[in-house]
């Protein structure tokens, strides 16, 4: 790998990790990098899996004192590690194509549920409103297939991710932010070992780009701690549509 190369994945792995932290979607930058870099598509999708990995770690470090009670976290860890599992079966197992297919409208999807939600919450009801029960039952759907996304793709998992938490959960934006860079972290830890054991990964390229994804994710989630809730819904929204669109353009051309 030329200096040329390796000066393009440490810039995108700091990006990624930033936007990562804030919105998620930070493999959208990594993902090209990584082909630009040399490296054939499936190497450089669980490459990238591999790599980003320890940014979301950092991003839960710059978020910690923001996570909701502990008795939440502890339901849900170990639901995202199963979904997470299914997910990079899937695509060591699977072709892709289909997905890729359904991938933009997942995106597109999750993103206008967060754009609309005063609206969906009045439909399907405020969480303060909705049982216990189906509250739980749906908070641990939604992470299931949201992990199960991310072992298979992982693109987009955070703006994914604070969309359903914010439908479910009565919880400041910040919150549900700290929330997502925690499951995050989890599907990412659990692709890592995953694909460490049963992919083809690249380890030069994951050993420039982790590194800058660490840098990047602890320095993103200390400045979502100081962004006003509609500023950082907005910016998931944008940054959610131009995700979707991107997605959609690559799977359709």
């Amino acid at each position: 790998m030329d200096v040329s190369a390796v000066l393009l994945l440490l810039a995108a792995g700091l990006a990624a990790g930033m936007v990562n932290a804030a919105a998620g979607g930070g493999s959208l930058i990594t993902f090209p990098a990584l082909l630009a870099a040399g490296l054939p598509p499936v190497p450089a999708n669980v490459s990238n899996s591999v790599a980003v990995a320890p940014g979301y770690l950092a991003s839960v470090a710059g978020s910690w004192r923001d996570l909701p009670p502990r008795r939440t976290v502890v339901a849900l860890v170990p639901t995202a590690a199963l979904g997470t599992v299914g997910g990079t079966l899937l695509l060591l197992n699977t072709p892709a194509r289909a997905f890729e297919l359904v991938v933009p409208f997942l995106v597109l999807g999750a993103t206008a549920v967060l754009a609309f939600q005063g609206p969906l919450r009045r439909l399907v009801g405020h969480p303060r409103d909705v049982g216990l029960r189906r509250r739980v039952v749906t908070l641990q759907a939604m992470v299931l297939v949201g992990s199960v996304y991310g072992g298979y793709f992982g693109a987009a998992l955070g703006v994914m991710l604070v969309a359903g938490l914010a439908l479910v959960r009565d919880d400041p934006l910040v919150r549900v932010t700290a929330l997502k860079n925690l499951l995050s972290a989890v599907v990412g830890v659990t692709t890592l070992v995953v694909f460490a054991v049963f992919g083809p990964v690249d380890w030069v390229a994951v050993a420039v780009v982790a590194p800058a994804t660490l840098v990047g994710g602890y320095a993103g989630a200390r400045l979502v701690r100081r962004l006003p809730a509609v500023a950082l819904r907005t910016l998931i929204v944008v940054f959610g549509t131009v995700i979707g669109g991107y997605l959609l353009y690559r799977a359709l051309r």
